[in-house]
């Protein structure tokens, strides 16, 4: 047989070692089929490039809800949100980020507020006081869908500019609320509260001398995060201390340099005595305000201040942010780059779990233990079923082919491998061997396989019970794979896929093997 009539024949069978191929190389080569440098850093550590979860890496899960409650079903013109949103913060004693006022397709609105210190009926009545027609019915103890999905992008950019490995964040559904859940490995239940506590809402307020020349100061917000193009890791030197570096956006940066010289910073540098000087007359102080909270105030240089007046800086927006310690400049410049959580979580009615690493590291090894022990026992029924290495040993190469190709989507994906996945590769073996049965079983228990045509007849036969066998499970296991269900939904997720796999790779292949043991075709 040519070499093409030969891959047109063992087509399957080449699809498979291809699969094979590319899973191992995903597994083990470093970087992967898709190089990044994070994945081959982190694979210098490691023998392969799997990501471990909280099962098997050790870590810390965190359940929370959003902080808010929404009033919908309002009549409110598209000019209107402003002057609410002011209403509702006087009213209520909120700062501007702690309401919100969203106008949908449909015509109508919602109002948001992100306060645990307000109720539903001051909700209400300050609603009420402020010209809207609400009743007890419109006024819903959560955020919105818009919300909480903004609340879970920040969540995940925070975990991803922390470097931390592995984490992720999802949004889970309890009996009457949503949640935000969070798995990160290697962390501490209080190091992560720590992290997401901040809602990050960082900005540079001037505080100099007001107008009116009456010996009083003024707070002016010069720069927000919106305004900032590039953020910098945490730096330190001796005489700036530490401190992250931005680039402010060109579009603000005139307004930035504006506003400063405006405000008389320009011929008044170094005129900052620090925080315990504020308030005090004649101070020109840059505050760094991180969630209403003063964690710096000094004044500007001598060469920021010159290239203000003279309108140079903002050709070369640069400006540094100064920080108390190491600590705090990292989640200064985290906050900066993931951006400020659209509304806080409730840590007073969360749940968290922490698995230390050392028991983790115990789980991996009973996994791997259990997995070779799933592998020897079915290796074994198998054989003694058969009493024939030529039908066995193929039918349990292609099994572990399938986990292998299971493990390399896997390492492709970084896809957290845990406990419940660890069940799923386990069930992936069981299910495939039991197809691989079916496929011999009804090949060989018909009499002797003479002919290609007889071999391709009852191959199609058992291909239709497994096809079906396969569906069914597809269809059982959906709903696992789509909610929101903790550790079933990876058990789900894995064995579906493994399903997948089978049906349109590993069975066709193992096909081809046993056509060509049964038939003598070369």
């Amino acid at each position: 047989m040519s070499p093409l009539g030969a891959v047109r024949s063992h087509w399957r069978l080449g699809l498979l070692v291809l699969f094979v191929l590319g899973s191992i190389t995903a597994l083990f080569v470093p970087g992967g089929i898709v190089a990044d440098d994070s994945v081959a850093g982190d694979s210098e550590d490691s023998m392969t490039n799997l990501q471990f979860g909280l099962g098997l890496d050790g870590g810390t899960q965190l359940k929370a809800p959003v902080v808010g409650m929404t009033a919908e079903n309002l009549d409110l013109e598209q000019d209107e949100g402003d002057e609410l949103e002011s209403d509702l913060r006087e009213s209520l004693d909120l700062e501007a980020a702690d309401v919100m006022v969203r106008y949908h397709d449909d015509g109508s609105a919602t109002v948001e507020v992100f306060s645990d210190d307000v109720s539903e009926g001051e909700f209400q009545r300050a609603l009420e006081d402020a010209g809207q027609d609400v009743d007890d019915d419109d006024i819903d103890n959560e955020v919105t869908d818009e919300t909480r999905n903004e609340v879970l992008e920040t969540v995940q950019d925070k975990i991803n500019e922390a470097g931390l490995e592995g984490g992720t964040a999802y949004e889970a559904e309890g009996l009457d609320r949503h949640y935000i859940v969070v798995e990160v490995p290697g962390m501490t239940s209080q190091e992560l509260e720590d992290l997401l506590s901040d809602r990050g809402v960082v900005e540079v307020v001037a505080h100099h001398p007001s107008d009116d020349d009456d010996g009083n100061q003024t707070n002016e917000t010069v720069l927000t995060q919106e305004n900032i193009d590039t953020v910098s890791p945490p730096e330190y030197n001796e005489e700036q201390g530490h401190y992250v570096s931005v680039t402010v956006s060109s579009d603000h940066a005139d307004e930035f340099e504006g506003s400063l010289r405006d405000a008389g910073f320009g011929q008044n540098p170094m005129a900052c005595e620090g925080e315990e000087s504020l308030g005090e007359s004649g101070q020109y102080c840059l505050m760094t305000v991180v969630d209403d909270e003063v964690i710096d105030a000094r004044g500007i240089n001598t060469d920021l201040a010159t290239s203000i007046e003279e309108g140079s800086w903002s050709r070369d927006p640069s400006y540094v942010m100064p920080a108390e310690d190491q600590d705090e400049a990292q989640s200064l410049s985290i906050n900066l780059r993931a951006g400020s959580l659209r509304a806080p979580l409730d840590f007073d009615d969360s749940q968290s779990r922490t698995i230390q690493p050392a028991l983790a590291e115990q789980f991996k090894t009973y996994s791997l233990f259990i997995g070779l022990l799933s592998v020897v026992t079915v290796s074994g029924v198998v054989y003694l079923r058969y009493s024939d290495v030529r039908v066995a040993a193929p039918m349990i190469l292609t099994a572990l082919a399938e986990v292998i190709i299971l493990l390399g989507f896997a390492a492709v994906i970084r896809m957290p491998i845990d406990l419940s996945h660890v069940a799923g590769f386990i069930a992936v073996v069981g299910t495939g061997v039991d197809d691989l049965v079916i496929i011999a079983d009804e090949v060989m228990d018909e009499g002797d396989v003479n002919s290609q045509r007889v071999f391709s007849s009852r191959f199609r036969k058992a291909f239709w019970v497994i096809g079906a066998a396969a569906a069914t499970t597809i269809v059982a296991l959906s709903p696992l794979a789509v909610l929101s269900l903790g550790d079933l939904q990876g058990f789900a997720i894995i064995t579906i896929l493994g399903v997948l796999i089978g049906v349109f790779i590993t069975r066709p292949a193992y096909g081809d093997i046993l056509r060509r043991l049964l038939t003598g075709e070369k």
